[in-house]
């Protein structure tokens, strides 16, 4: 029950909060593209849901030697390095070696966000022997890319949370090297929008201009670009598709650098990028798919609720409403009164909040507040809770979902962690042509967006898109 202005729980429900909320740092953590920093057991840890989360040393979700480590959000992190490597963004032997010296050294953000960044920036020096040739440049400056972005991560509850922002434009870096590698290499550009162009990458098979269809890939919350190669480049290359791979609000360098947040008006951000794409001589603009990645499952479906040029549409997985995938203890923190829901805040949970659990809330809060980014550079937790849980409440689509018109597959994941029911909640509320798909533990496609199985996820996806856009 949310509580009224001026109105306040009752002593032992505050403490049972703070207690669950304490131990509720898993259930913000790692989304495909979301996470957090906490140390909580995976047995202590709850989901969105508020149920107990699977125990990976009870051989539950992540059983075995899926297990790398027994924290569950860096064992997450850990899968999508692992997952990466089909894609060359990653490769098994590095990632391995870097969990193994994380786990000997014990287990931290500081030992995994060293580990990680030492790890690109030996692919960054030329390798031992003979010069490098170009390919060789380029796929070490790809997995350096992944790398840094792993490193990002966990960084705001390092030692060193300051260097944030070198990080990323390390990790960056790193991947227009890549880019500039690539054969063609893709048009790099930017798309207006608003005050803050958009930076885009334009992926081609070739420079014949011949006409092609084009997805447009869209990351979620915290993911970098090199997730867009692991989870769709190549496969629209392979396929004779273009591929847009691009950074909006909350994202990359519109977030980390340009210092601007997620918008709920996600239309405004894929409009100009089809408006770029349609005046290209090698796209097809009857054929303009668009996907969404973690919590971009979410803001790709509001995009085409109102952009009726989109073709096809894939949420992965389907959100409908973000603010749920927060655990109850942290939600029932927001109240409709802004000073009593920061007194809360500061006077009654921040003095109980572990820093691990301080950590998790750094991460997840700072992609809908500049000041919230800024504090934790500083070693700081932010002070205004009311503010970036207004804005994530504000992405909710559940009133728009029956706009869309373009065909669309909703995909779900066996033990999905962040929005459990939400994939079918927003595949029962479509009025469009739509298709559901759970991907599963029996194939190896397990948790939110499939981290270990990346090449069967882009398989289903550009099979299911092949046929949506036969008919466009």
């Amino acid at each position: 029950m949310k509580h009224r202005p001026g109105q306040r729980p009752s002593g032992p429900s505050r403490r049972a909060l703070l207690t669950a909320g304490a131990g509720a740092g898993a259930a913000l953590v790692t989304g495909c593209s979301d996470g957090g920093a906490t140390g909580v057991p995976a047995a202590a840890a709850a989901t969105p849901s508020g149920s107990a989360a699977p125990s990976a040393a009870a051989g539950g979700i992540t059983p075995g030697a899926m297990t790398l480590f027994k924290d569950p959000e860096y064992n997450f992190n850990g899968l999508l390095a692992l997952g990466a490597s089909g894609a060359g963004s990653a490769e098994v032997g590095e990632v391995l070696t870097a969990v193994n010296a994380i786990n000997s050294a014990g287990l931290s953000a500081q030992t995994y966000v060293e580990r990680f960044r030492k790890l690109g920036d030996q692919l960054l020096e030329a390798p031992p022997g003979a010069p490098a040739d170009n390919q060789t440049k380029r796929f070490r400056a790809l997995r350096a890319a992944q790398y840094y972005g792993q490193a990002l991560f966990f960084v705001l509850g390092s030692d060193d949370p300051g260097s944030e922002e070198k990080l990323y434009r390390a990790g960056r870096g790193a991947w227009d090297t890549f880019c500039g590698l690539c054969e063609p290499a893709p048009v790099q550009a930017t798309v207006p929008y608003g005050k803050t162009p958009l930076p885009v990458w334009f992926f081609r098979p070739d420079t014949s201009n011949t006409r092609r269809p084009t997805v447009i890939l869209t990351n979620g919350s915290d993911g970098q670009n090199v997730d867009m190669w692991t989870y769709g480049v190549p496969a629209a290359l392979d396929r004779g598709w273009n591929a847009l791979v691009y950074d909006g609000p909350g994202q990359g360098q519109l977030l980390f650098v340009d210092r601007v947040v997620f918008t709920p008006t996600w239309e405004k951000v894929v409009t100009p990028l089809v408006d770029w794409l349609t005046a290209r001589s090698d796209v097809d603009p009857a054929r303009i798919a668009l996907t969404g990645l973690s919590m971009a499952g979410n803001l790709a479906p509001r995009a085409a609720a109102f952009e009726t040029r989109i073709a096809a549409l894939v949420a992965m997985p389907g959100c409908v409403e973000p603010w749920l995938g927060f655990p109850p203890e942290i939600r029932k923190i927001l109240t409709p009164d802004k000073q009593e829901t920061n007194d809360i805040w500061n006077k009654e949970v921040v003095p109980e909040l572990p820093p691990s659990a301080a950590a998790v809330m750094k991460k997840r809060f700072e992609p809908f507040s500049v000041p919230a980014m800024l504090e934790a550079r500083q070693g700081k937790l932010f002070t205004d809770f009311y503010t970036p849980a207004t804005r994530v409440q504000s992405l909710s689509i559940t009133d728009v979902v029956r706009r869309i018109k373009a065909p669309t597959l909703v995909l779900d994941y066996e033990g999905e962690q962040f929005y459990p029911g939400q994939p079918r909640q927003m595949y029962d509320a479509l009025t469009s042509p739509k298709d559901y798909l759970k991907l599963t533990a029996a194939q190896g496609a397990q948790l939110h967006c499939s981290p270990m199985a990346p090449q069967l996820h882009c398989e289903v996806v550009f099979d299911w898109l092949r046929e949506a856009m036969q008919g466009s």
